[in-house]
């Protein structure tokens, strides 16, 4: 009974960071489920497909050409965005190298991307509203319906929204956050339909 109670959401129903990262130690869940903790409910990611996984590829091999040796980046790993959420986004672009989160998640990131299909509402508006809240400074859909890039910029935390939000198409190029000068190229980012 014991070992129920330390695992159970807090009075308001909510997990915390901690208690979702004791789920995993306790056993309760193991570290290749696919889930993750968003405003503190554990939430089930759902399968991807062929191209959701191409996607993810591209953005993370973009990306990685782009920022070099200048950033660590990230595929599907945990990032700590604030009390009660710990998502797993697509590709995150963290400061550093990857030797420097072997003892600690990170906290925040340069760019956060998630590819979305089915997934396209809750990457608007709710992992939006936790990475603004987290003070992530970029972050892009990969939007595999319209075969677009949807681009937010210049997060309120206080408020977790970001206060630029633009569509980028095939034949345009986004600005690397945090590299003047340096674009990467739409198409780079979108697998063949």
């Amino acid at each position: 009974m014991a070992h129920a109670a330390r695992t159970e959401p807090n009075a308001t129903g909510r997990f915390t960071k901690e208690r979702y990262f004791r789920l995993v130690t306790e056993g309760v869940l193991s570290p290749d489920d696919r889930v993750e903790l968003l405003e503190g409910v554990v939430v089930a990611m759902a399968p991807q497909g062929p191209r959701h996984e191409v996607a993810g590829d591209l953005v993370a091999e973009a990306l990685r050409r782009a920022f070099g040796t200048h950033a660590a980046v990230r595929v599907e790993r945990s990032l700590v965005a604030g009390r009660r959420s710990v998502p797993q986004p697509d590709v995150a672009v963290v400061a550093g190298r990857l030797r420097d989160y072997v003892r600690s998640r990170p906290t925040t990131a340069l760019l956060v991307v998630e590819v979305a299909d089915a997934s396209l509402p809750q990457d608007r508006i709710t992992k939006a509203w936790i990475y603004a809240g987290a003070g992530i400074p970029e972050y892009w859909i990969v939007n595999l319906r319209d075969d677009q890039i949807e681009v937010f910029r210049d997060p309120d935390a206080r408020r977790r929204l970001y206060r630029d939000r633009r569509t980028a198409r095939a034949g345009e190029r986004l600005a690397v956050p945090s590299l003047p000068g340096a674009t990467v190229a739409v198409e780079d980012l979108l697998p063949d339909r």
